[in-house]
């Protein structure tokens, strides 16, 4: 695939993502207050979140395996968009906080269209301009979400919950019938037939990264619990979706220029921010005395966001062999994945029974042993180095 074409499938691809990511956004500012009104407790609230990740880290692992395997990779991510937008159907339908199970199911499987289409942007790319294109898709993914957010901030009062969750699963579908409408996928090698990978088939160097990549997602708790301690901090429940608003607006301007510095100064110096900022949030939210530095807080996670998200996809694209580059990216996103079902379990269980600020304690600490680890993992070198 030449330049010109290879650009415009990014851009295609990037496109679809905004689209997406509109309908996801509509719902996810508000989606811990539609939970816990629902009855469910914290406990539940970090159950659901955990689960969703869970199911993530899964379904990225099988489509990544999959899509290695038949080396088919489009199918993955226009069927992952049409199941975004069924799962919102069925949000709008739920009258109990045990009817959501089977919906946050399908919602977060609707992510193996996520290492099939990292795969792609990873192939379409060079050591040059991969961090680049993928800071390119997550902006447009951060812009998407961006504009969902307004949506709900503007007409949630209007529409409720319900209505609001109906219009969201709109803009997935689109998203799925413009992947379907790129080009057909150029055939691989038929001298390249993949038989499957195993750990022993990364090294070590990527063995150790996803170790200590764990340990972070351990104490990675999900968003939900920044929204609600904001509104145990005094935010009214309407101000919550701007907040919402102010990190994923930061990681949407700052995802871009995050990846560009990447291939400049490296992966692993991007990524040692990106836990330092991490840390700060916590801080920021342990040691807490004003509104304004709750709204820092958020400006603060944002930048983590718009680093991790970028950098962390870029890095392990490098770190796998490239004939098992979906696999490698998948593979990791099951282990961190699955990390986070419990992490959020531990931080609701910890909220629940010592106290707001206990999560925050216990993923700093996590933070600090992964930022250590990260020191000795090799790779990420710079465009400059080179």
């Amino acid at each position: 695939m030449d330049r010109k074409e290879s650009k415009k499938t990014i851009r295609t691809y990037s496109w679809a993502s905004f689209l997406n990511d509109l309908g996801s956004d509509m719902i996810y500012p508000v989606w811990p207050l539609f939970v816990t009104s629902l009855g469910a407790n914290m406990a539940v609230l970090g159950f659901l979140d955990g689960l969703g990740d869970a199911i993530v880290s899964l379904s990225q692992a099988a489509s990544g395996y999959i899509s290695d395997r038949i080396r088919k990779r489009k199918v993955f991510v226009w069927l992952g968009y049409i199941f975004g937008g069924l799962s919102r159907l069925g949000y709008a339908f739920s009258t109990a906080w045990q009817h959501l199970i089977p919906f946050r199911i399908l919602d977060r499987a609707g992510k193996i269209r996520g290492a099939p289409r990292d795969a792609i942007i990873a192939d379409l790319s060079t050591d040059e301009n991969r961090g680049k294109n993928f800071g390119i898709l997550r902006t447009m993914d951060n812009l998407g979400a961006v504009c969902g957010i307004l949506t709900c901030i503007l007409f949630v009062g209007s529409l409720g919950y319900r209505n609001l969750f109906l219009v969201a699963a709109v803009p997935s579908f689109i998203g799925a019938a413009l992947i379907i409408s790129v080009g057909r996928e150029k055939k691989p090698d038929g001298s390249k037939i993949f038989k499957g990978v195993r750990l022993r088939d990364l090294d070590r160097n990527f063995r150790f990264f996803l170790l200590l990549s764990a340990l972070f997602a351990l104490g990675s708790f999900s968003y939900s619990f920044l929204l609600i301690c904001a509104k145990e901090f005094g935010f009214h429940e309407t101000f919550v979706p701007v907040l919402y608003l102010v990190f994923t607006a930061v990681a949407a301007a700052t995802s871009l220029p995050f990846g560009r510095l990447s291939d400049r100064i490296g992966r692993k110096a991007v990524m040692v921010i990106a836990f330092v900022l991490w840390g700060l949030v916590c801080l920021g939210f342990m040691f807490v005395k004003s509104h304004l530095i709750v709204v820092a807080n958020f400006v603060l996670y944002g930048l983590h966001r718009g680093a991790i998200d970028t950098v962390q996809r870029a890095f392990v694209a490098e770190l796998s062999p490239e004939a098992y580059r979906a696999s490698g990216l998948g593979g990791f996103q099951m282990v961190v994945g699955l990390c986070a079902l419990p992490a959020s379990v531990i931080a609701g269980v910890l909220w629940d029974s010592i106290g707001v600020l206990a999560p925050f304690y216990f993923s700093l600490a996590l933070t600090v042993v992964a930022a250590a680890m990260l020191m000795f993992v090799r790779g990420g070198v710079s465009s400059i180095e080179k």
